[in-house]
């Protein structure tokens, strides 16, 4: 809210509790004049105003004469100044008919208020222009029309009114040019024009209004350049200039209004030009400057504006570095510094703040100790670095232009998303889910396709923005199998890029499926919101100013755009851009932007046969040789070695396994170790003992070594190469490769710099615990969710880990969770849940229905999950915890103190009172919901990141975590189960099952 809403608010406030009083304290039996009265009742008829009850004196607040039906926005007032005539005579003096969609012209009889002075009729249905005979209102100050369908030119008559000191008539319709009798108002304050359809230029008589403080008049098509006369608006603190068509460069003169707070200036025409001179704005909170062909480096002195909150220099032509200073911008929530040319590398703490920083489409420099994949969260890196850094080995979303990392013979040759829903068969296709919640500075990879959202909605006061929007009106037109398509679509507030991954060089058909199902056409103000935005093919404008309300015919309606779209190197781009036309206040502020809900790609060509194929087929076959020759050498080494059993049970470990690792010689492996020197030796984990090696390339690596001892066999050594290399997520340790050479079997991993989670919670060496605060302990659980998250149910193979603790929680230098140790992963078959084999995992992390009955689902590590997340919020080990005789083990305590309502004794004292305890109490609310006794009670992993980030409320606990009696005798099961935590633990199931220590990919210092 700005400086003049909060006086207005203020002002109404005081006007209302000073009016009342004089109406029923000094004045008892003042009452309204008679002729206004007369004019009231002409006002209410001409607009439908049914509920006003003239039995009733207006300005007793009586008779639904001042209302609260607590709709957002809704507002029903009549207020009087009863202190007339020594009290004895009231007038009106303001009239709130908001939200309410009073239809009908607007009536004249508002002039004969000859004292009325605030006039509120915004989100209605009014249409026509304003009458003539409000020529006589001479007391009027503030006056809105925003959100109506009011037409023709300027109302000349408003340039009367020179009293006016607040003037709104944003969303509505009038066209032409803004008359040069708008310098007559120079008492205004507030002008907003936006969203209409006026043109021409901007005149020369608007110099005169040097008293605006809030001047907004994006969405028009005016014409020249943006004049020089705006630096006379010195006392102007918020000033919107998006979408409106003029032309370039800001003006110098712009350096003038140093009081500015909110500026957003966009989508200007034009020659590049430098950085507009904004030095001296210490007290700007949002600074968009988007698409104003602005070139030269970003100035350091940004970082000088303390109160920043909101940066947009997104889509200009800036070069160099990131500022160092910008490191400074502490109070900073949103940074977009998307498709420029910044070069340079990109700086640490952009990395390690929980902040949105969209970085994509720039020119970067790749260093080693830059990030080898796209973050997904907070930080959007997509395409982010140059095109000398194809060579690289780098994930290739951060790549110009996304390359295919594919080899031909995987690459696809159709596409279909839905776009915000789930997976749904329409006409023979299935439509891939597209329910990432998420959208700020997102990127999010399926396994043929990829999306890049860019932006926030701004000024809708809501906590979590929605890129997911959920149909609100009938949906018309609709055959059945296709309604699937429209009930959902995604949204995008400034730039949302999807891509098809590794298509088949060719000519091919795009259809943009789209229908408005926001808007409604119901003769309401929700009818009169407009939706504009363009849309690019292969970085080609194929959509300009596309409005999907108009194009359809209406709201409810679905349209389908059809395109031909060339493919030339394996991957086509399709991107939604909002160039800041249409509302931006309709119903609500917050609703425009981009709004896609399908997207289906299909060949113009014959996908080849196997016939058409047999020109490859020598390739194909030396290939598979190739392939077959390595895993059949690998096979062979470890049948020799006596590795491997039987044959029968060597193709049963082996059957599922897909070497997609490097393969390191035993010289190599020496060489990075120096020879496996004590001096680089880790210390020894559940596996053997771990090195740390330098690779030629200069990569750090961790070296795990199977050791004759160990409790890890040949099935788990396999099973992990198999599982891991197929995975790729920020979340997940990074596996390098293996080597299988003469006695040695060793896995290749990234080098994590802090060790594992437990040694840094429970060390037994004081010296090797460490320091953990609060944000950092946030950071990790919130890792680890989303690695999970993945691995349930968005990665390709659907993984259940089995062994998810604190020891197979690895932490890089930045505290960045990394879960390791895939030995006991299996790939989760909903059809056959029960496991009669052998169960493993670690005592005091494995759920009940696991441990006791073999029953394993990914509801399994959604409990060793919460066991994990109470350990990093209490700062102590789950089966190594006490607090007296009567608890059993840490999560035991915490259900009594959930009970109690002392969840927040849980907490590390170590932290002292440095955390937040909303969050800590949130943090542990999750992990009781995730340990439920009952698995259909828990969670899912994508649910409780959603609970971690604050995008969906936890859900009350149950009082029993035991779920009531029906699960009592679970609860008695599971508390005898954790009171006898042997290494070694029989108990019948279906049948015998052995519960045992796995092995750990913490490593114990020597």
């Amino acid at each position: 809210m700005g400086v003049h809403d909060f006086l207005r608010t203020l002002y109404l406030l005081c006007s209302i509790a000073l009016f009342c009083f004089a109406s029923f304290g000094l004045a008892a039996t003042a009452k309204l004049h008679s002729e206004e009265v007369k004019a009231l009742g002409e006002i209410g008829r001409k607009l439908g105003k049914k509920d006003w009850d003239f039995g009733k004196d207006p300005c007793r607040r009586e008779g639904n004469w001042a209302g609260e039906y607590g709709l957002k926005g809704f507002e029903n007032s009549v207020i009087c100044d009863c202190s007339f005539n020594h009290n004895s005579s009231c007038h009106v003096v303001s009239i709130a008919l908001k939200a309410q969609n009073l239809s009908g012209n607007v009536p004249s009889e508002f002039s004969k208020l000859h004292y009325l002075k605030i006039l509120d009729l915004s989100r209605n249905y009014l249409n026509g222009t304003i009458p003539h005979e409000w020529t006589k209102m001479r007391s009027l100050s503030e006056l809105s029309f925003m959100g109506n369908r009011l037409s023709g030119p300027f109302p000349k008559v408003l340039t009367n009114i020179t009293t006016l000191t607040n003037l709104s008539i944003e969303g509505n319709l009038f066209s032409g040019p803004i008359p040069p009798e708008i310098g007559k108002l120079t008492n205004l304050q507030k002008l907003v024009v936006a969203s209409n359809a006026f043109t021409g230029e901007l005149p020369v008589e608007l110099a005169k209004l040097t008293n605006l403080v809030d001047m907004r008049i994006n969405d028009n098509n005016f014409s020249g350049r943006m004049p020089d006369f705006i630096g006379n608006w010195t006392r102007v603190e918020k000033l919107h200039v998006e979408g409106c068509s003029l032309e370039g460069p800001i003006p110098s003169s712009i350096s003038a209004l140093t009081k500015l707070v909110d500026l957003r200036i966009t989508d200007l025409k034009g020659k590049k030009s430098p950085f507009p001179p904004l030095s001296n704005m210490q007290s700007m909170k949002t600074l968009i400057l988007r698409k104003c062909s602005i070139h030269g480096v970003i100035p350091a002195y940004i970082a000088e504006m303390r109160n920043l909150k909101n940066l947009d220099l997104s889509y200009n032509e800036l070069t160099g570095e990131i500022p160092e200073s910008f490191s400074q911008l502490a109070k900073v929530d949103y940074i977009y510094l998307t498709g420029n040319k910044l070069t340079g590398t990109i700086p640490g703490w952009v990395l390690g703040r929980n902040k949105i920083v969209d970085l994509s489409y720039n020119n970067f420099t790749w260093e080693s100790s830059s990030p080898a994949e796209c973050p997904r969260g907070s930080v959007n890196l997509v395409e982010s670095y140059s095109s000398v850094a194809d060579k690289l080995k780098m994930h290739p979303c951060l790549k110009r232009n996304f390359p295919c990392s594919h080899s031909h013979d995987q690459l696809k040759y159709s596409l279909h998303i839905n776009c915000g829903g789930r997976e749904v068969s329409i006409n023979g296709n299935m439509y891939e889910a597209d329910r990432e919640q998420r959208g700020a500075s997102m990127f999010y990879l399926s396994q043929n396709w990829a999306f890049s959202s860019t932006g926030n909605f701004m000024d809708n006061d809501i906590d979590s923005d929605i890129y997911i929007e959920t149909n609100k009106s009938a949906l018309l037109n609709f055959s059945a199998p296709n309604s699937e398509l429209y009930t959902t679509a995604r949204a995008s507030p400034l730039s949302l890029t999807y891509y098809g991954l590794c298509l088949m060089d060719g000519n091919y058909t795009v259809r943009l499926h789209f229908a408005e199902i926001i808007f409604i056409n119901d003769r309401s103000f929700y009818d009169i919101g407009k939706r504009i935005f363009d849309v690019y093919i292969q970085d080609k404008l194929v959509l300009k100013d596309f409005n999907i309300e108009n194009e359809a015919g209406g709201a409810g309606k679905p349209i389908v755009k059809k395109f031909m779209a060339v493919v030339t190197n394996h991957t086509l781009k399709i991107r939604f851009y909002w160039a800041g036309k249409g509302t931006t206040g309709i119903p609500d502020r917050g609703y425009y932007g981009p709004l896609i809900s399908a997207i289906s790609v299909d060949p113009n060509f014959t996908p080849p046969s196997t016939d058409s194929k047999k020109k490859h087929t020598i390739i194909y076959l030396g290939t598979l040789a190739a392939a077959l020759f390595l895993f059949l050498l690998v096979l062979g080494i470890m049948k020799r070695k006596g590795w491997l059993g039987s044959k029968a049970s060597t193709d049963k470990e082996l059957k599922d396994i897909d070497l997609q690792t490097g393969l390191f010689t035993l010289r190599q492996i020496k060489a990075a170790t120096g020879n496996f020197d004590a001096a680089n030796k880790l210390g020894e984990g559940g596996f053997g003992a771990v090195y740390k090696g330098l690779l030629s390339d200069g990569t750090i690596i961790a070296v795990k070594q199977l050791s004759a001892k160990s409790k890890q066999g040949n099935r788990e050594f396999l099973n992990e190469i198999g599982m891991i290399s197929a995975l790729q997520h920020p979340n997940l340790v990074k596996l390098h490769g293996c080597c299988v050479e003469a006695n040695h079997l060793m896995l290749v991993y990234e080098y994590m710099e802090n060790n594992c989670l437990s040694r840094a919670l429970f060390g037994k060496d004081l010296a090797s615990r460490l320091k953990l605060d609060w944000p950092t302990r946030k950071k990790i659980c919130l890792g680890i969710a989303r690695g999970l998250a993945y691995l349930h149910e968005e990665s390709r193979l659907k993984i259940v880990h089995r062994d998810i603790k604190t020891s197979n929680v690895l932490l890089d230098k930045d505290f960045n969770a990394k879960i390791s140790d895939f030995g006991l992963a299996r790939l989760n078959e909903e059809e056959n849940t029960h496991i009669s084999t052998r169960v493993a995992g670690t005592i005091g992390y494995m759920a009940p229905e696991y441990a006791m009955r073999g029953y394993l689902t990914y509801k399994a590590d959604v409990y060793s999950f919460g066991v994990v997340t109470l350990e990093i919020v209490s700062g102590k080990s789950n089966t190594n915890y006490r607090p007296n005789e009567e608890f059993v083990y840490l999560l035991d305590w915490a259900y009594v103190l959930q009970e109690r309502g002392s969840l927040l004794e849980l907490v590390d004292p170590a932290m002292g009172s440095e955390y937040s305890s909303e969050e800590a109490v949130l943090m542990l609310n999750v992990a009781l919901l995730c340990t439920n006794a009952s698995p259909t009670l828990r969670p899912t992993m994508s649910q409780a990141v959603s609970m971690l980030e604050g995008r969906t409320t936890v859900h009350e606990l149950l009082s029993d975590p035991g779920f009531s009696s029906i699960n009592s005798k679970c609860s008695t099961s599971r508390n005898h189960f954790w009171q006898n935590p042997s290494p070694s633990h029989s108990m019948s199931t279906n049948g015998h099952c052995t519960i045992t220590d796995s092995s750990s990919s913490c490593i114990k210092t020597t």
